[in-house]
């Protein structure tokens, strides 16, 4: 199952964690080019979807399109 980052809520999210985007990514155990690789593509696994809110400290249906 693949799933797609809403840019807005994700914007939204990282502004309300106070995290800049390293931070995020290393919360997440991925490294920054792996973090940006997925917010950039157009669908991602759900895995990886989840590890970018885990990294935000969000619920995934926090970032995702609807």
């Amino acid at each position: 199952m693949s799933l797609t980052i809403d840019d807005r809520k994700f914007s939204i999210a990282l502004a309300n964690s106070g995290l800049t985007i390293g931070e995020a990514a290393e919360r997440a155990g991925m490294s920054r080019q792996r973090f940006y690789m997925v917010l950039n593509s157009k669908r991602a696994t759900a895995q990886a979807i989840g590890k970018v809110a885990r990294g935000l400290g969000v619920d995934v249906t926090e970032i995702i399109e609807n």
